[in-house]
């Protein structure tokens, strides 16, 4: 296959947590050096446990970088035992629904940091610039050429020209200005969920009371505007707690934070246990064991974006679409997304004189499933938490839970690439010659 002339362009990556460093492995695997901008002074991600389900597994694979990722787990291989068992929060831990048969089902649990730290080996250095906060990006008037420049502007006053931007810079993003018009606030909003989150020695977990084994599975519990999920990293020597507090009395986008409130605040552990006051004595020897847990207010985009591209710049990941976690899909989202754009920025037939029409194409594949992954995610949510449209009996939940996650899980790993390649040949950018 002949080189892609878009090894020729300038492509920057505004954002060096995992979607924007997954972008810029898979195009140096290709061929392609972007240069990659990061805020903070080194690689790192906050929070705790990730679940990478089978899409990103499929992605990883794809990309070669699946085996350094599970070495960081201390597994040589995914789990292959299927996702989550549901079970009810109440005193007996009763087994819901139990998912041991979908197809497909490879998934990893695995702590944020040790994920990145495993991409980190696949990327070189020398592309990677640290310190540098976007605050906006903007673009030069037309020159003579027909040709503009795009210049990303930095909050130590520095700036670089690119030509093509990728936007990777979560849920805050500072690109998504340029492509919506609009303030960063316009698109984010509090979704009336909270969170407390904390990693709990397995050890404890079981002295303190804990009668199941996260080893092997996932578990969330089931309760009434409430749900917790568990699951083991670190060889599964730790369990990922995330506990989750509803209001639904409020729609979607209409409740304040105060100003100035952090995201991620900690709080007394006393404070979590009030939360769960009367539920299940496992639910609740598990919650006891995290010391000083911390306290996540959830915001997402919303409402949806009407594009992820204009011009040369394209957003992807939380930047483009952050979504509630119900699913466990919102990194494999971004991961899908990144892999699209690279395949796409280094297909032989890209080249300056298309670029804008492939990144309208990309957003014309990826805008409708990631949004259909949004509402899937807000959709289990409401199951989880006793708001499925067939009820929160046993019966009711079961109904709601069969196949939740299929949609997400089954499909091609180059589906997206062969519509998007299917789209371009139609729309006469592409040939159909390699």
């Amino acid at each position: 296959m002949a080189a892609s002339p878009a090894k020729e362009l300038r492509i920057a990556i505004v954002g060096g947590g995992v979607c924007g460093l997954m972008c810029a492995i898979a195009l140096a695997k290709n061929g392609i050096t972007a240069q990659l901008y990061e805020a903070a002074a080194k690689f790192g991600e906050i929070g705790a446990g990730i679940g990478i389900n089978p899409n990103a597994v499929r992605i990883l694979r794809d990309i070669g970088v699946l085996n350094d990722v599970l070495a960081k787990t201390g597994s040589n291989r995914p789990n292959r035992t299927g996702w989550m068992q549901f079970r009810s929060g109440m005193q007996d831990s009763e087994l819901v629904y139990d998912y041991t048969t979908l197809p497909g089902q490879e998934s990893i649990g695995i702590h944020r940091a040790a994920f990145l730290d495993a991409l980190v080996q696949h990327i070189d250095l020398k592309s990677c610039h640290f310190n540098k906060r976007c605050i906006r990006v903007s673009e030069s008037p037309l020159s003579t050429n027909g040709n503009s420049e795009l210049t990303i502007h930095f909050a130590d006053s520095t700036s670089a020209e690119a030509d093509v931007v990728l936007g990777a810079d979560g849920i805050k993003s500072a690109v998504r200005p340029f492509v919506t018009g609009a303030s960063t606030a316009e698109h984010v909003k509090f979704s009336n969920t909270i969170c407390y989150r904390g990693l709990v020695p397995t050890e404890q977990a079981k002295s303190a009371g804990m009668r199941l084994d996260f080893s092997d599975r996932p578990m969330c519990f089931l309760g009434q505007d409430k749900h917790v999920i568990a699951f083991s990293i670190k060889g599964g020597h730790i369990i990922n707690v995330v506990a989750f507090v509803s209001d639904r009395t409020v729609p979607m986008g209409e409740a304040q934070l105060p100003p100035g409130q952090p995201a991620v605040v900690p709080v007394p552990r006393e404070q979590l246990m009030k939360e769960y006051e009367g539920w299940g004595s496992d639910v609740l020897a598990l919650l006891s064991c995290i010391d000083k847990p911390d306290k996540w207010n959830i915001h997402v985009v919303y409402p949806p974006l009407q594009s992820y591209v204009k011009g040369r710049v394209a957003l992807f990941g939380d930047a483009a679409h952050a979504m509630l976690p119900h699913l466990g899909a919102g990194s494999g989202q971004g991961l899908e997304d990144a892999h699209l754009l690279a395949k796409l920025l280094a297909h032989p037939q890209t080249s300056g004189e298309n670029i804008e029409t492939i990144l309208q194409v990309y957003d014309e594949i990826r805008r409708p499933r990631t949004q259909s992954v949004w509402e899937g995610s807000m959709r289990a949510g409401e199951i989880y938490e006793g708001y499925g449209i067939s009820g929160s009996s046993r019966e009711g939940l079961r109904k709601d839970l069969e196949d939740l996650p299929e949609f997400v899980w089954i499909r091609e790993l180059n589906q997206d690439m062969q519509d998007a390649t299917a789209r371009l040949q139609q729309l006469g950018v592409f040939t159909n010659e390699d």
